[in-house]
């Protein structure tokens, strides 16, 4: 029997059940490493508090200020920059992969906080966008109109467009700065892209469990033959 539990699938090997023995260690340890940094998350003392209550547009009351996008008893924000730029004919494609798949999980993480999406395209293009992939969960918000992007590490200095992730806390009526997925902008690994958002991503958790893994040659598109 194994190390950890006494299972064993039909037909295994003792060869295979050693290997998947210290496979499960190391899955458990890194189990146990995310569980620290989630911790080291919500350590973090309050971020800068936010110079201005950013106006976006679209959304279902047409204009939305940042502090209204609290509600009643939730103080955390989860702010999402989409890559779609103004005049773009379409979005990252990347981006909309990811978006996808947070479409379906909006409604349940919006029964602990606050969620939203924003990109710089004109609110009209990003409804319509919206609709065509069946996004009926995401509140999406145009930020072509403020400097939210630019303040917040969601675009470059020369107006292009990143993925960045923000997120805010409301504390005694005021709006902090509480975290930002840095790995955007920290080297990345030899061989790999950023995944400053993987862990919200099911996509590529679920290769990352099979023999071919990620390949390096595939990449969501915006549609399949």
């Amino acid at each position: 029997m194994g190390v950890h539990h006494d299972k064993r699938f039909p037909g295994e090997s003792d060869a295979y059940r050693q290997a998947r023995d210290d496979l499960l260690a190391a899955e458990l340890e890194l189990k146990r490493q995310v569980e620290a940094v989630a911790a080291l998350r919500r350590g973090l003392p309050l971020g800068g508090a936010v110079s201005q209550d950013y106006l976006f547009t679209g959304g279902p009351s047409g204009e939305t200020r940042l502090s209204q996008l609290f509600a009643a008893g939730k103080d955390s924000l989860v702010i999402y920059n989409f890559m779609y730029a103004p005049g773009d004919d379409a979005p990252c494609p990347m981006c909309t992969s990811m978006l996808d798949s947070l479409n379906a999980s909006a409604p349940h993480i919006q029964q602990r906080v606050n969620l939203a999406v924003v990109a710089k395209a004109p609110a009209e293009t990003l409804a319509a966008w919206a609709a065509a992939r069946g996004w009926d969960n995401l509140l999406l918000l145009s930020s072509g109109g403020n400097s939210f992007n630019l303040d917040y590490f969601g675009e470059g200095g020369e107006g292009n467009q990143l993925p960045m992730l923000n997120v805010f806390q409301r504390q005694d009526g005021i709006i902090y700065h509480s975290y930002g997925t840095e790995a955007l902008y920290a080297p990345a690994e030899p061989g790999q892209h950023f995944r400053h958002v993987d862990m919200i991503w099911p996509l590529w958790n679920v290769f990352d469990l099979t023999k071919a893994g990620r390949g390096d040659d595939w990449f969501p598109a915006l549609s399949y033959d």
